[in-house]
């Protein structure tokens, strides 16, 4: 099975996607990843796998309304809710590996701290966290995948014949193949309607031009500064985000904390509780995400707090303008919820450029949306 001929519609995933024991054979370790990722047997309760909270019917993000209205993940057992938002899979892979830049900047790694250098680390995380999958150790998950027969002569096949000796390099190998399934094309298609403009086989409407001038324009907004990793003219490839951290003031999410057993008085401190950072500085930064779909990849921020990819211009905006409406947010109708961590507020990014008007706020969330890829294109209506 070549696996490129699967980025084409959410049709072709549901035929595709056959379960372990049904499977006759591997032929590559990105086929082998692809059945994993979707295998629920990999679970305590045999109810989740990671297609569950990155589903490709929802741009490989969690699309269950989970009783927060999809602001966190529901767990394998039924009752367990996250204290983050489950970010997109997609485009995962071009995040660098955790490091310090030349700047001194933390960059790259997965999830919003960082806390995993690559793919394969995320990978191996929710099949043994007790309120994702729910698996007691990878041992239990090993002995998983030797109740499937497919498993078996496809691990030896790529692995050696002698992997299932060791639980260790076996759950290794495991994470690994879902890893270079989440390389492949399938996650990461670059043709949405800015790429396809960027072909010339798209013309942009007036407001999305707008918009377009405003992300990329430094003299008219905050946006590229943290969203833009290539040099314009082109921009082919861009994944909109630099993978550095940054606190933004985002608010506790309340809602979810009354409902999780987290303590509402609890503080989520991001990069400060990934295990290679001990600087209190990076106390409350979080990875900046991929722009990509994210007009259908909602809720938003680390904690899924926003509805409304039109709040999250708005949070922003706040930093720059004076008027008093902007003071409010449009889903609560209060004020802007005090930040969950207030020290280290990235001031100098959120303060640059000037405040924006309705008509600029609408454009940018109009260039946004044709950040969407083909497939989920209807997923905008």
């Amino acid at each position: 099975m070549h696996l490129r001929i699967l980025a084409t519609t959410i049709v072709t995933f549901t035929c595709i996607l056959l379960s372990p024991q049904s499977t006759a054979g591997f032929e590559t370790v990105e086929a082998l990843g692809q059945a994993l990722f979707f295998d629920k047997n990999l679970s305590w309760n045999r109810t989740q796998a990671c297609a569950t909270c990155h589903s490709p019917e929802s741009g490989f993000a969690d699309g269950r309304d989970n009783g927060v209205g999809g602001a966190v993940s529901l767990g394998d057992d039924g009752r367990s809710l996250g204290d983050r938002n489950a970010p997109t899979a997609a485009y995962a892979a071009f995040s660098p590996a955790f490091r310090l830049n030349d700047k001194g900047n933390y960059v790259g790694g997965q999830f919003h701290d960082g806390r995993e250098l690559d793919l394969a680390g995320q990978a191996g995380g929710p099949p043994v966290n007790p309120i994702e999958m729910g698996m007691p150790d990878k041992a239990a998950v090993v002995q998983r995948l030797m109740e499937s027969d497919a498993y078996i002569t496809a691990f030896k096949q790529f692995y050696g014949e002698e992997i299932f000796e060791d639980a260790e390099r076996a759950y290794a190998a495991m994470a690994g193949s879902i890893a270079a399934f989440e390389k492949t094309e399938l996650f990461a298609p670059f043709d949405s309607k800015y790429d396809r403009y960027l072909r010339g086989e798209y013309e942009l409407t007036t407001q999305e031009d707008l918009g377009m001038t405003l992300f990329f324009s430094q003299q008219f907004s905050n946006c590229n500064l943290c969203h833009q990793l290539k040099r314009l003219p082109g921009s082919e490839g861009e994944t909109f985000s630099n993978y550095e951290y940054h606190n933004i003031g985002v608010p506790e999410n309340r809602a979810v904390r009354r409902l999780n057993g987290v303590a509402e008085d609890h503080v989520d401190r991001g990069l400060l509780d990934n295990p290679r950072v001990d600087d209190a500085g990076q106390a409350g930064k979080f990875k900046v995400p991929t722009l990509r779909n994210v007009a259908v990849t909602g809720p938003y921020m680390h904690n899924g707090v926003f509805e409304e990819l039109r709040t999250v211009v708005m949070f922003y905006n706040k930093y720059n303008s004076r008027s008093a409406k902007n003071r409010i947010n449009p889903e609560s109708g209060e004020k802007w919820a005090v930040a969950e961590v207030n020290d280290n507020i990235s001031l100098k990014e959120l303060e640059t450029g000037p405040a924006l008007n309705k008509k600029r706020i609408d454009a940018l969330v109009a260039f946004m949306r044709i950040l969407t890829d083909r497939r989920y294109e209807y997923l905008l209506e």
